[in-house]
């Protein structure tokens, strides 16, 4: 799934990507520099450090504490960038532990607890925090979406259902249709998408959220034009969203289309998710071969300092760079193993089935063809690559 628009009803959404954030990495002294954050030339980043500043003077003021950590998450899910989420952690210090947690520094340690990949501990956070509050919104969304990311559909759906009269139709049909087109039932959560789009409800970003995710169901059930016209439509109403445009470039990569990659995604390389397909479409272009090593190298490193302060969250792509780009099949699939225990979205099952193909571990692919069965997915990329090893 994993960063739609960010916008107030479906903020969870957004701050709930795969791309998230572990535990802050501490350095052994205040001397070590790991790297000069971009505030100097990004306004909002710059306005981000002097409210953290403010902060820290007053630590429990409750309302700059929010937000902190909210902008902080928007900048991590925006840029990639984890330590953007060890900030968010710091602005919820004085509420992170406690019991008696107003409800929306309690919402907050939800998401972040999510961003850290501790799903059960942001489910814990969300029940009780709609066992006090049923009709919280953004609560019961967040909640499903954990829910879609465990794959516990039936469980999401029911959340979904619960959110009818509090917020828009539109975002009702969006959020079913995220787990029902897992499930079995792709033809008609595509339907009432595009119904209730070509009714043109819903504000620039709720309409985004939803062409992309109607984008991910067609391009899963094989039609590709019509995913290619929702990319598209999505992308005129916000070119930048980092979710929007990871997701259209995966479907480029797939479509055999790596050169369109790069005018969408040369600008956005201090994304680690969105500089990988970067990675992936200049490794198909020979007259991009020093850019190509360029990149290569820089997105090594940085999963190298990733693993060295324990952020284990990028498991999925870091699967793919050892997989298609390190040539790595065995490191690939100990990576891929290893996340789809935490999620278990299309592409974290599609990256195990890869990996296992080139090990050749039937025990892997047992796990993925068991799961295909048990839920009736509907992906022509992953049935493809099922039907290959028969």
């Amino acid at each position: 799934m994993s960063g739609w628009p960010f916008v107030t009803v479906v903020a969870a959404l957004v701050l709930l990507s795969g791309e998230s954030g572990a535990k802050p990495y501490v350095p052994e002294s205040d001397g070590v520099v790991l790297e000069h954050l971009p505030e100097k030339n990004d306004p909002a980043l710059a306005q981000l450090k002097r409210m953290r500043a403010t902060l820290m003077m007053d630590p429990r003021n409750l309302n700059l504490a929010m937000s902190v950590a909210r902008r902080a998450l928007e900048a991590g899910r925006r840029l990639g960038d984890p330590r953007f989420f060890g900030q968010a952690q710091a602005a919820l210090a004085p509420w992170w532990s406690g019991e008696d947690v107003p409800p929306t520094a309690l919402l907050l340690r939800a998401t972040l607890k999510q961003s850290q990949h501790d799903f059960e501990g942001s489910l814990a956070d969300l029940d009780r925090l709609l066992a006090a509050h049923p009709a919280l919104a953004q609560a019961r969304l967040t909640r499903a979406t954990v829910l879609s990311v465990r794959g516990r559909y039936a469980d999401a759906r029911h959340d979904c259902e619960q959110l009818k009269g509090l917020v828009a139709p539109i975002v009702v049909i969006g959020c079913d249709a995220t787990s029902a087109s897992l499930t079995g039932n792709a033809a008609s959560a595509y339907g009432a998408l595009v119904q209730v789009l070509a009714q043109g409800v819903g504000n620039l970003d709720v309409r985004e959220w939803a062409l992309t995710l109607a984008a991910e169901i067609a391009a899963r059930r094989g039609d590709f034009d019509a995913a290619e016209r929702h990319f598209r439509d999505a992308l005129a109403l916000d070119p930048r969203d980092a979710y929007l445009q990871g997701a259209y470039a995966d479907f480029l990569l797939d479509r055999g289309r790596p050169r369109e990659l790069l005018p969408l995604l040369r600008d956005a390389t201090k994304n680690d998710a969105l500089l990988l397909r970067l990675v992936l479409a200049e490794q198909q272009l020979p007259e991009l071969r020093e850019s190509f090593a360029s990149h290569r190298e820089d997105l090594s490193a940085r999963f190298d300092a990733a693993r060295r302060r324990g952020d284990s969250v990028h498991r999925r792509e870091e699967a793919r760079f050892r997989l298609s780009v390190e040539h790595d099949a065995k490191a690939a699939l100990i990576l891929a193993r290893e996340n789809w225990l935490v999620q278990r979205e299309p592409p974290d099952l599609r990256i195990l089935i890869e990996a296992a193909r080139a090990v050749g571990d039937a025990d892997a692919l047992k796990i993925a063809s068991d799961w295909v069965a048990a839920t009736r997915l509907e992906d022509a990329s992953i049935v493809t690559l099922l039907q290959v090893r028969q």
